[in-house]
């Protein structure tokens, strides 16, 4: 089988080159955050584009630009409104919600009591809880929606400053491998399995049977592994939210609305009609929130939506790929594939793919998920984890090249699961 069934347009060829330089530019973020500090007088331009939430947004500017050149301004525009924003609203939406103040709560409150029933120092009861329970809750409540509480969670116990760099992107690459394979448990929560879950046929009862009970041992070795390392570093206590106590009817309204959105998360216009309302409710009983995090939420929709532009073109080149690679080769391709491109994009193209065997299925979306921790645009939810974290590291800024490192141990905790058990 060749691998090229038609030579690619020349839109196609600019729009890879495009995705190669935004993959170059993710590498080089955190050089640029630290050039802003050597020429203030260009500190905003730099800031700007070492933020890694812009990157793929930036650079899918620039595709629809090109596109206007090369085939006028309406087609450039025909093909950017072709695309699904679903997710990026979802995402957006999610975020906002799951880090609001009464959620947070909720889910504080869940944890201490939680903690209190373990073996462990408490700080190092929620550390571990952070990593393990909250990324396999994202299995009910959505991946992205896991992964903003469990930063939060996380951000005071041990992504601080005085943390030394190596354990905190171990404990980085764990979280993001942790919350990529913790929402398989279900066939809704997790983006990469939601893409193929209609078209074979897989449900939840099929998810946890094949790759929920894996994955759930994964989560625990890397969430145990992760906390071992930090024993030494996780803070004493975590600080004390001085605002008054939230009334339990605020919380549970606003779990409500989250569920609400879980419910709907494909369908956008009622993902924002329900926001809407939600902001009404906020404005309504302002003594019980904090401000809400729509700066953090607006960048990470950024991100995904210039995903969804730049990797909507390259199909010509992944596919044939896809189809060329037998089921074990498929499995590492698929955990290779990911680190480049979103991991819910890769399995999209794996279910246009016809007479794909039940073992390449299972090879391709293992691998997927497996891979999800390895980059930050392995996975949908990764951007919202980073946004949220970044202010611990130094330079305020994550290296890809330090979270790769971080994340390969978990990786290969979960590749192994998903392969030899």
């Amino acid at each position: 089988m060749p691998f090229l069934p038609h030579p690619p347009a020349a839109p196609e060829i600019v729009a890879a080159v495009l995705f190669v330089l935004a993959l170059l530019h993710v590498l080089f973020a955190k050089r640029l955050e630290q050039l802003s500090r050597r020429f203030p007088r260009h500190a905003g331009a730099f800031h700007l584009l070492g933020e890694v939430e812009v990157v793929f947004g930036f650079w899918a500017c620039v595709l629809v630009a090109a596109l206007a050149l090369m085939q006028g301004p309406a087609n450039a525009l025909a093909y950017a409104e072709s695309r699904s924003y679903a997710e990026p609203v979802f995402v957006f939406v999610v975020m906002v919600i799951a880090a609001s103040r009464p959620v947070m709560a909720a889910v504080r409150w869940a944890v201490a009591g939680l903690s209190r029933a373990m073996p462990l120092p408490r700080p190092l009861a929620r550390t571990w809880l952070g990593l393990a329970v909250v990324p396999l809750a994202g299995s009910l409540v959505t991946e992205p929606a896991a992964m903003t509480l469990a930063a939060l969670l996380l951000a005071p116990l041990v992504f601080r400053a005085e943390v030394p760099e190596p354990p905190k992107y171990f404990a980085l690459g764990v979280l993001l491998v942790n919350v990529s394979i913790g929402g398989t448990l279900t066939a809704y929560a997790a983006p990469p399995v939601l893409m193929v879950a209609r078209t074979w046929n897989w449900d939840t009862a099929f998810m946890l049977q094949t790759f929920g009970w894996r994955a759930a041992l994964a989560v625990l070795v890397n969430a145990t592994a992760a906390t071992w390392l930090l024993r030494k570093h996780v803070a004493a206590e975590a600080v004390a939210d001085p605002s008054p106590r939230v009334p339990v009817g605020v919380m549970a309204v606003h779990c409500a609305f989250l569920a609400g959105v879980v419910l709907v998360a494909h369908h956008p216009i009622a993902c924002v009609g329900l926001f809407l309302l939600f902001l009404g409710f906020t404005s309504a009983y302002e003594r019980h929130q904090s401000p809400l995090l729509l700066r953090e939420a607006l960048l990470v929709a950024f991100f995904l939506s210039g995903l969804v532009l730049l990797g909507g073109m390259q199909h010509w080149w992944l596919q044939p790929l896809v189809e060329s690679l037998s089921p074990l080769a498929l499995f590492f391709g698929s955990i290779a594939l990911t680190a480049v491109t979103d991991n819910a994009a890769l399995t999209y193209l794996g279910s246009l793919i016809e007479g794909l065997s039940a073992e390449a299925r299972y090879s391709l979306v293992a691998g997927a998920v497996a891979g999800g921790g390895l980059t930050v645009i392995a996975n949908a939810p990764n951007p919202a984890g980073l946004a949220l974290l970044k202010n611990g590291f130094a330079d305020e800024s994550i290296g890809a090249g330090e979270l790769l490192l971080g994340a390969l141990a978990p990786t290969v905790v979960a590749a192994a699961a998903f392969l030899l058990l």
